[in-house]
């Protein structure tokens, strides 16, 4: 992948330069940070990560805004010190933050939702920013997935899947 500052993922041989912009990175921040606070109160011995970390799946190399795998992967990952990328099949989650009118936006809400679901992730969350935050949370269920949640900004998205977690979509588009 090019060393230029711009993020990239490798998709059926094509190189697509991600968008990124403020908004959106701090949306991805948000999430993780509700995740991680999750995760540590279900006390579940899983590991929540994200950009910039590289995640290979059959069709190339991804870069989810946020995904949690178990510690065991993660700690596999921090001692190998060669490997930078994570294996698609282990992440039990994905979440993507949509940059609308992007050629990832496509990506986000039909490519990646059959890749993913091809691979076995269990859960997949868009996450649209505009015009008001907005959760669409995705399950898989025989090979394919169903939509579990659609949770706009001023509802509570509450669930117990793939740990308890509750919060309301507003706040991905606070600064904190």
């Amino acid at each position: 992948m090019p060393d230029n500052g711009r993020r990239h993922e490798l998709a059926d041989g094509w190189l697509t330069e991600l968008p990124g912009d403020m908004w959106h990175d701090n949306a991805a921040e948000v999430l993780k940070t509700i995740l991680k606070n999750a995760v540590r109160q279900d006390g579940a011995d899983l590991h929540v990560a994200g950009l910039p970390q590289d995640v290979t799946t059959p069709a190339g190399v991804r870069k989810p805004d946020v995904f949690v795998v178990s510690r065991d992967v993660a700690r596999t990952a921090l001692e190998s010190r060669t490997r930078r990328t994570y294996y698609g099949p282990d992440l039990l989650f994905v979440a993507e933050v949509v940059s609308p009118r992007t050629g990832s936006e496509i990506s986000d809400r039909v490519t990646k939702v059959n890749e993913y679901a091809k691979i076995g992730i269990q859960h997949y969350w868009i996450i649209d920013l505009e015009p008001r935050p907005k959760v669409t949370a995705l399950e898989l269920d025989s090979g394919r997935y169903r939509v579990r949640h659609k949770v706009k900004a001023g509802d509570e998205l509450a669930t117990e899947h793939p740990f308890p977690i509750g919060f309301d979509p507003a706040r991905l588009s606070e600064m904190e």
